[in-house]
């Protein structure tokens, strides 16, 4: 066999935060080396790595299978009593669209209805979002492999079958895992009894954090970033083996290869089930409605240097009174820098419609706030920041939104987030 015959099913990018510490590119990279023809990304809780995964798989040739792992309450997620049990994990994989679209609901839903120390779903919202998905019932965390731990074996079983009911038959998996530690070893023989008598089939997944083994120590540092402690403490919380990384096919054949072949190769039978095709899109703001005749760019330049015209007057009196930090022409060469900037990264139409709703705002006495940052020339000249930081020589007050200071420094992107009002 070669690695055509393996695919990684369960790995945390970067994106599983101060956890995963699979940088996508170089894991991509060494997926390409080991000719793996897919590798799918399940960080925890989230999806925000998606799409650059995407791409960056795509751009290699590899096949990127989305999903994530996700926490599953007990019960509710929306309980939040101080003796709820610790969230279960469950492995989701997207086969297509539609997967995706739920998959994306899922997310959303655990960060805003079910957040309680982790984002977490339940099976109600599980079973309602299902379609399209595939699932793995995870590492040690997954509730089938908790009740195993426990010597529950009926109660796992009860959950493998909850879970193949949610999923439908032939679209969830029971999971082998094999880090080298002590709870697998003792979990995995019942694991695979489970699977013959409830025709549950077995695949066999790494728990990745890292691309490779000399990477351990690196991911051991982001756990202690993540849990405040230091590398010298011997409480901390730590991985107990260095196992936890991007395995060969070779590999991960030592290790199940002779008991369990079959769960290696059910993972590229999962692979060639997911099809996700995302497209991409060249614009990704909403759509703001300008007058006949103009485009969003010719009519964002337009109400700024309308704005820069309005003001222009008192600019000229704080000039000819010395007030002015800096020679006018300098606030006109910062304004056309902005706008060339803003045009050049298609930003015109979200500039508009923050002016927009700030205007309406200002027009029915509805407060905003002053904005933060330091506020580009444009959100001045249009009204929408206060100058809290644009202040001429003088002891002036912060509230004379007439008086600028700093234009002429270079404009930064992070204040492009920023909006308020000057009353």
């Amino acid at each position: 066999m070669t690695s055509n015959n393996f695919v990684h099913l369960h790995l945390h990018t970067d994106y599983s935060l101060l956890d995963g510490a699979c940088e996508i590119g170089k894991l991509m990279d060494r997926a390409a080396t080991l000719k793996m023809p897919a590798v799918a990304m399940t960080d925890h809780g989230n999806l925000f790595g998606a799409i650059k995964f995407y791409n960056a798989a795509k751009k290699r040739n590899i096949k990127p299978i989305i999903g994530c792992e996700v926490y599953v309450a007990p019960a509710s997620r929306f309980d939040r009593a101080t003796d709820t049990d610790r969230p279960n994990h469950l492995v989701l994989l997207c086969e297509n669209e539609r997967g995706y679209r739920n998959l994306i609901k899922l997310a959303s839903s655990a960060y805003i209805e079910g957040f309680y120390y982790k984002p977490r779903i339940d099976k109600d919202l599980l079973a309602r979002h299902a379609d399209g998905l595939i699932g793995l019932s995870a590492c040690l965390r997954g509730e089938v492999s908790v009740a195993l731990g426990a010597d529950r074996y009926e109660s796992a079983r009860q959950s493998a079958y909850d879970l193949r009911d949610i999923f439908g038959k032939g679209s969830f998996f029971l999971e082998l895992q094999d880090q080298g530690m002590e709870e697998e070893k003792r979990i995995n023989p019942k694991m695979a009894q489970l699977s013959r008598e409830t025709g549950i089939a077995l695949v066999a997944t790494n728990d990745c954090h890292y691309i490779t083994a000399g990477d351990a120590r690196a991911q051991e540092v982001l756990v202690c970033i993540q849990t405040g402690k230091t590398m010298s403490d011997t409480n901390r919380m730590k991985f107990r083996t260095n196992e936890f990384y991007f395995k060969t096919y070779e590999e991960m054949a030592a290790v199940f290869g002779r008991e369990a072949p079959d769960a290696l190769t059910r993972t590229l039978e999962i692979a060639e089930r997911c099809n996700l095709h995302l497209e991409s899109k060249e614009h990704v703001f909403p759509h703001f409605d300008v007058p006949a005749g103009d485009s969003p760019d010719s009519f964002f330049e337009k109400v700024t240097r309308e704005g820069f015209a309005h003001r222009r007057e008192r600019l000229e009196r704080i000039q000819a009174a010395g007030r002015l930090k800096y020679p006018l022409q300098a606030y006109e060469e910062r304004l056309e820098r902005e706008i060339e900037l803003i045009k050049q990264m298609r930003f015109a139409g979200y500039f508009l419609i923050v002016w927009d709703f700030i205007r309406y705002s200002r027009e029915q006495c509805i407060p905003v706030g002053p904005g933060r940052g330091w506020p580009p020339a444009v959100w001045w000249l249009t009204r929408c920041t206060s100058p809290m930081s644009i202040r001429s020589r003088t002891n002036c007050s912060s509230n004379d939104s007439s008086i600028p200071n700093a234009f002429p420094s270079p404009i930064s992107t992070s204040t492009f987030a920023s909006a308020g009002v000057a009353r």
